[in-house]
């Protein structure tokens, strides 16, 4: 849930003692200038929040020979960005974190070598959206959709909203916070789910509803979340107002994961009529000086092993069919049947055009 915004992943990892994909490099942007062609190194550009567990980085190195290095590189838009800077002559070998609101600026940019993962036919179908030339790997998926907090809706007696079009309704006036579609990849994956149930000539009276009904915006994630929430453990400690808020799917079962004592239940749940689903991919820059070690940790990234890795450290959910996932997601998580999905060529149309016009009517 690109993504990007793993908001938990940097602090679960130190609470798991997990070690995130750094070992050899680092988040500065600059190479150590040890991979290339029959190195043993493999270079993976990403965005800050990709982490995996060392066992599982130790078994990767055990069966192909190579050792991964990381280049962190901020969010996903800004390390993509810094890919199309450096087109032609990567920083890496493989790039992780352009998901399906980005991949068409990727792909545009000719980033990626065509290469076909092994393995590539037990993971969905549904996530290969380039499967005619396969220049991405899917990777993971990730639901952004509408939390709420439970004891505020017991308490007032009031069923928690369901879907888009309930977030209309005068019983959740002054109730819901929301990032940013300008800023913040969840405040846009929530967007572009409105533009998918409204529709491109709906979304615009929808958000002019919305407003009407007492909508807060704010700048991202955290600050939504951990400040202007209510139902979170940081929300709780800021005295949050809000009992809706634009997340993940995969926040209540985070929220239990960190409580002390852990309940029995979790203290927030999903409006699942609400969810955008996002894709994660990765792909072989073009130019990658290793290209031999990239194929192979594309091959790896969809494993079952890597894939049954990724829930506890990224909080999103495998792409590979036969993966399980963790104890924690299947007993507090929210199932998400029918996401909202937009086509990846019609968001590299639009994009920049529903940002700008939900801008000058929600927040101008």
């Amino acid at each position: 849930m690109n993504t990007t915004t793993k908001y938990a992943a940097t602090a679960l990892a130190a609470a798991l003692g997990v070690t995130a994909l750094a070992g050899c490099g680092g988040s500065d942007g600059k190479a150590s200038g040890d991979s290339g062609a029959g190195s043993k190194t493999v270079t993976l550009v990403s965005h800050d929040s990709f982490n995996a567990s060392d066992a599982v980085l130790k078994a990767f190195t055990k069966q192909t020979g190579y050792k991964v290095k990381v280049l962190k590189s901020g969010d996903a838009g800004a390390a993509l960005n810094q890919e199309i800077l450096t087109k032609g002559s990567p920083r890496g070998d493989v790039f992780f974190g352009a998901d399906n609101t980005l991949l068409s600026r990727a792909l545009d940019n000719g980033l990626f070598t065509p290469y076909e993962a092994k393995g590539l036919d037990r993971v969905a179908a549904d996530t290969q959206l380039d499967k005619d030339k396969h220049r991405v790997t899917p990777v993971d998926t990730g639901d952004i959709c509408v939390n709420y907090d439970k004891k505020y809706f017991a308490d007032k007696k009031l069923a928690p909203p369901k879907t888009f079009d309930d977030l209309l309704k005068p019983a959740y006036k002054n109730l819901l916070v929301t990032e940013n579609a300008a800023t913040s990849s969840p405040g846009l994956g929530f967007l572009l789910g409105t533009v998918a149930t409204q529709g491109e000539t709906g979304y615009q009276d929808y958000w002019k509803k919305l407003k009407s009904n007492g909508v807060k915006v704010v700048d991202g994630w955290e600050q939504a979340y951990n400040e202007e929430f209510s139902g979170s453990a940081g929300g709780k400690k800021a005295n949050a107002d809000r009992p809706l808020v634009v997340s993940y799917a995969s926040s209540p079962p985070v929220e239990v994961l960190y409580a002390d004592p852990q309940p029995k239940e979790a203290p927030t749940g999903v409006a699942t009529g609400t969810c955008f689903r996002q894709i994660e991919f990765a792909g072989l820059l073009d130019g990658a000086k290793n290209e031999a070690g990239g194929k192979a940790l594309l091959d790896f990234l969809i494993s079952k092993q890597f894939q049954e890795d990724m829930p506890l450290n990224m909080f999103v959910n495998p792409v590979v069919k036969d993966a399980e996932l963790p104890e924690l997601f299947t007993k507090f998580g929210a199932v998400v049947d029918k996401p909202a999905t937009v086509a990846p060529e019609k968001i590299a149309k639009n994009r920049e055009q529903w940002v700008q016009s939900w801008s000058s009517l929600v927040v101008k």
